[in-house]
């Protein structure tokens, strides 16, 4: 066959579906992956061909600004303090229900044109894929990327995602976007999933999470010290050199190595001058942290989340937005980590928590439970093999 993968343009987005998408090439499928240009250097790194769709969430917030401005695309320079608070709150929703999936499906519109593909494999979050492959008659299969919760914004983005599918000519059966879908892999481990998700009437396929990386190896002076160390991360989108910062000293107690990956959005710079035992770097082999690391400080991405639990290892979340919230919510109800929201963040609260972390055996028992629970789910060349019944 030949296979459409299409995720938004971020590495949390992208990533989670690149051990599908590698599975079904290996299983001598002809695979393209549609995303934003920006993560296409990382997709020919993985072996894939990239294919152009929808553009970066900045893009998209700014066009929404715009649109809420009553400026034509391309029209003036604006920024978050030329509009109202009021308007400020509904960006949100504008740019995941309206702006990201327009654009995706106005440009997968002629990739999917004259049965060019067999079958499109979509990040449930990239609705936009959905669809411009609802409207081309290709079968579509979503992609999962972690706690498919559904809270009050959630649940705004959705009627927005609705009115969008209306206006596309797109019927929604039910008003449910995943019917959409022939089926869902989900790669979320069913003792974290969302009780009322798991009830829903919609076919699903489990499939193990698989942390994906560009290989490398971790910076020396943290590779040649004896003894574990603390792994700090806000990823690839939501980084803040204040909150590093204010983690950084919260972690200085510890008298603990710690490893910060300080991702694109900050400079390592920004951090200022560090003490001998922290180490900070832009990018960091993640999986090679995750082998020694005693425990993991990071902000709920659905990536950093399951690879983290995957490897058997406790983590303090503090939720910078978008999934965060229930991806922590899940961690910490299963007895994995504990939690840190914005309004408790203080370099006292953190180590307090750290502390009680690395004191309490409990929780890194928790997660080898959790991480048990994922080694036995299916791999994704056990999907891969199954990726034709879905086309009929």
């Amino acid at each position: 066959m030949r296979i459409l993968f299409a995720s938004a343009g971020n590495f949390g987005h992208v990533y989670p579906l690149l051990p599908l998408a590698k599975a079904a090439r290996a299983a001598g499928h002809e695979v393209a992956f549609a995303t934003g240009e920006q993560l296409h250097p990382a997709l020919r790194a993985a072996g894939l061909e990239p294919v152009a769709a929808g553009r970066s969430v900045p893009e998209a917030f700014m066009e929404a600004v715009r649109g809420s401005a009553g400026l034509e695309h391309g029209e003036g320079d604006l920024g978050a303090q030329d509009v109202p608070p009021e308007v400020l709150a509904d960006l949100h929703v504008k740019v995941f229900g309206s702006v990201l999936p327009r654009w995706v499906a106005a440009d997968l519109a002629p990739v999917l044109a004259g049965g060019s593909f067999d079958l499109v494999v979509y990040e449930a979050l990239n609705p936009g894929a959905a669809f411009a492959a609802h409207l081309a008659g290709v079968p579509a299969v979503a992609h999962g990327v972690g706690v498919m919760a559904m809270g009050p914004e959630e649940a705004r983005i959705q009627e927005e995602l609705l009115a969008t599918a209306a206006d596309l000519g797109v019927h929604v059966p039910g008003g449910q976007l995943l019917a959409l879908a022939r089926t869902y892999i989900d790669i979320c481990p069913p003792s974290l999933q969302d009780r009322g998700f798991l009830a829903a009437p919609l076919p699903r396929v489990e499939q193990r999470p698989v942390a994906y990386g560009e290989p490398g190896e971790l910076p020396a002076a943290i590779r040649d010290a004896d003894g574990p160390f603390v792994y700090l991360t806000l990823g690839t989108a939501l980084g803040s050199a204040d909150v590093l910062r204010t983690v950084i000293e919260g972690l200085l107690p510890l008298e603990v190595p710690v490893l910060v990956a300080t991702g694109p959005v900050v400079d390592v710079a920004d951090l200022g001058e560090l003490p001998e035992r922290v180490v900070a770097a832009a990018w960091v082999a993640q999986p090679e942290a995750l082998k020694r690391a005693a425990l993991v400080v990071q902000h709920g991405g659905a990536g950093t989340t399951l690879a983290t639990l995957a490897a058997g290892l406790p983590q303090l979340i503090l939720p910078q937005g978008a999934d965060g919230p229930a991806n922590a919510a899940a961690v910490r109800d299963a007895g994995a980590g504990e939690v840190l929201y914005a309004a408790d963040l203080t370099a006292g609260a953190v180590t307090a928590q750290a502390r009680r972390i690395l004191g309490d055996e409990t929780y890194r028992d928790a997660a080898r439970k959790v991480a048990t629970e994922i080694a036995s789910m299916p791999a994704p060349t056990e999907t891969a093999t199954r990726l034709p019944q879905f086309t009929t």
